[in-house]
């Protein structure tokens, strides 16, 4: 069956990847980003080209996303899949993010999903079925120091998704989440630093140990030929694939030495989670009502 897709942020890097894997299987594709001029003209393009539907879309308003969900739905009349991929990250001392700061990251790594969800699930609910795939990250299960806002931002989404679950799950609507390791894309080019550098000098020398990490991440990433954004696409192509009601809560994408902990962090929890649901007759929330 020939599946109809909406993917957000498919300016970036796993987002562009990820179309044109998409696009290549023959799936019928709607990918969003707020502008499809300036600096996104040449990939915008590039989309267009190989068959993307693109709609402009921002989802930091409410009346965008709204407006562009249903461009999309009219656009693949209909929709089988939602992948919840716009996001942001930061890099720096976290105290130095002012509350400013931090409202942006969640604006659109938390809000701006809840925003979609809710243009979307009105149409999956009527039609009793549906995906959504949420690109979460490895710092959505565990911290590193200096990502401090972006940890707790995709732990948020995290736990967004697995109420999501629960919830949706009598409606016939699935839920899959994504977590990748870093990889060489514009993500980690377009990183947020704080905007108050009025505290630097209280931090002494350890003002320096943000880049020296960052420098030595770069350079794991150089030499790792494993870790390429590709295989992030690939994996959520993958994940599309599996038959329906099937497809796993979460799946690790990381060739670094971190995916193996996280995945069996995972699988504990799936553990925990079941027993928990089980103790209060609840555990058929856990299973998708086809």
């Amino acid at each position: 069956m020939e599946q109809r897709i909406l993917i957000t942020g498919a300016s970036g890097g796993f987002g562009f990847l990820t179309c044109q894997s998409l696009i290549e299987k023959g799936y019928k594709v709607v990918g969003t980003m707020r502008s499809t001029k300036g600096k996104n003209e040449k990939v915008a393009d590039s989309l267009k080209s190989i068959g993307v539907h693109l709609v402009e879309m921002d989802v930091t308003n409410e009346e965008s996303v709204n407006k562009g969900v249903k461009n999309a739905i009219d656009l693949l009349n209909g929709l089988d899949v939602l992948i919840n991929n716009a996001g942001v990250g930061v890099f720096g001392m976290q105290e130095h993010f002012t509350p400013d700061d931090m409202k942006y990251v969640f604006d659109v790594n938390v809000f701006g999903v809840q925003r979609v969800m809710r243009a979307t699930l009105p149409h999956f609910r009527k039609q009793g079925k549906g995906t959504v795939i949420y690109t979460s990250s490895l710092l959505g299960r565990m911290t590193l120091p200096f990502y401090g806002v972006y940890n707790a931002s995709k732990w948020a989404l995290e736990a967004i998704a697995e109420n999501y679950r629960t919830e949706l799950s009598a409606f016939g609507i699935e839920s899959s989440i994504i977590e990748p390791g870093g990889f060489p894309t514009t993500f980690m080019e377009n990183l947020k630093k704080p905007s108050d550098n009025s505290r630097d000098e209280a931090y002494g020398d350890f003002m320096q140990a943000p880049k020296a990490m960052f420098d030595g991440f770069e350079q794991a990433l150089e030499a790792n030929t494993e870790q390429r954004p590709q295989k992030v696409a690939d994996a959520i192509t993958n994940l599309i694939a599996i038959p329906y009601g099937e497809k796993p809560m979460r799946t690790v994408v990381d060739y670094m030495g971190m995916g193996e902990h996280i995945t069996n962090y995972n699988e504990m929890l799936d553990n925990v989670t079941f027993g928990i649901y089980s103790a209060f007759g609840n555990e058929g929330m856990l299973k998708i009502n086809k």
